[in-house]
């Protein structure tokens, strides 16, 4: 029954009418060559520098301490370090991106999905991303790009197709990204109130539930993200998630009222009849 269930709330990403949701979790169906969760990426940057016993483990903190520390550049290069090889787009890459749903949310730093539109996917996409405000002496929340990757703004182009959205930022030369507890601290002040959402995002999750795949809520800012991204939409979201669960995952779907399918990513592949 879960299975069929996936089928149909895959093919109402297919057909716009559901928002595909990604994690950490897609980043590490495709390949280990990058870390593929705050766990794995704290690891990499605790390996280069060593951080406090009360920061350890966690991926925000960690973050802040070199960048106090050691400034931010060096916290681009070891995290830039981290992303350096760029791993082949998954199969649900590949599917969405030639789906054309109107939004995609994919809430990890890599550059797989976007890979993907540039390779698989027709013109009219363009995507938006958080980006830190280090160094910027204006309000500043997001850059949107078009599909040949030039800047066009702050804000989206409405009239794109497919809107891809990566409200941490994406890890490469030349980009932006959200990690640090500094980076977040106004992001988390305003974003009850949208203002770190683009209106573009606004409008296209406006009367559409969320599938969440390859999530984990374990993580406060994650849950933080996921909330206010889903806020305003429509209900029914869905989340696919195999395993236990922690009390705080298993509070935040029912806060959001997420029916849970307890199936692994690669039930997902089956589903679009791709290669896991």
């Amino acid at each position: 029954m879960s299975a069929h269930r996936l089928v149909q709330l895959l093919d109402e990403v297919a057909a716009g009418d559901r928002v595909p949701y990604l994690g950490a979790g897609v980043a590490a169906a495709a390949g280990d060559a990058q870390p593929a969760s705050p766990e794995a990426l704290c690891a990499a940057i605790e390996a280069r520098v060593r951080a406090p016993k009360r920061a350890r483990g966690n991926l925000w903190s960690v973050a802040q301490f070199v960048e106090s520390r050691r400034f931010r550049k060096t916290l681009e290069t070891i995290v830039q370090a981290a992303f350096a090889e760029r791993p082949a787009p998954g199969p649900l890459h590949r599917w969405l991106v030639r789906a054309r749903p109107p939004l995609i949310v994919d809430a990890w730093y890599d550059s797989q999905i976007l890979d993907a539109a540039r390779t698989e996917g027709a013109g009219g996409w363009g995507w938006v991303q958080g980006v830190s405000r280090q160094g910027q002496w204006r309000e500043i929340w997001t850059r949107a790009y078009d599909a040949t990757g030039a800047l066009v703004g702050e804000a989206p182009d409405p009239g794109w197709e497919t809107l891809i959205y990566k409200p941490h930022g994406v890890i490469r030369e030349g980009h932006s990204f959200l990690m640090s507890d500094s980076d977040y601290v106004e992001v988390l002040t305003e974003i009850d109130i949208q203002s770190p959402i683009p209106e573009e995002v606004q409008a296209r999750r406006a009367g559409r539930p969320f599938l969440f795949l390859g999530c984990r809520f374990d993580d406060q800012m994650l849950r933080i993200f996921a909330r206010q991204i889903a806020k305003r939409s429509g209900e029914g979201h869905a989340a696919v998630i195999a395993g236990e669960l922690t009390r705080m995952e298993r509070k935040f779907l029912d806060e959001l009222g997420i029916e849970r399918l307890d199936l692994p990513l690669s039930a997902v592949s089956d589903a679009i009849g791709a290669p896991a």
